[in-house]
């Protein structure tokens, strides 16, 4: 269940429970449960294994990281800080297996 905090929505337990556990992912930061899913996603795209990837993705759902990928994307810096290839090849792999998420 999602909570609101403020005029953000916060993630769920679930992905919180994922980034604490992989604190490696963003090391930057002290309170990991205070992170957003965008936050989550661009970390876990950029820095994580193949099987953090399916568990976030697990976790979130396929097109939710879509649609949050997608978005980063579209918006430059407010949160697209991807690598080149990192954004090139997640943006074929969206393309393939989440057509609907946009």
């Amino acid at each position: 269940m999602r909570a609101m905090w403020y005029n953000t929505i916060m993630p769920n337990d679930a992905i919180h429970d994922f980034i604490v556990a992989r604190k490696h992912l963003i090391w930057y930061v002290k309170d990991h449960r205070a992170l957003s899913e965008e936050s989550i996603v661009e970390a876990t795209l950029n820095y994580g294994n193949w099987n953090d990837v399916q568990e976030m993705i697990r976790i979130l759902g396929m097109k939710h990281v879509a649609h949050i990928f997608r978005t980063q994307m579209v918006t430059g810096r407010q949160r697209g800080n991807y690598f080149r290839d990192v954004a090139h090849y997640f943006t074929l792999y969206f393309n393939k297996y989440a057509t609907y998420a946009r």
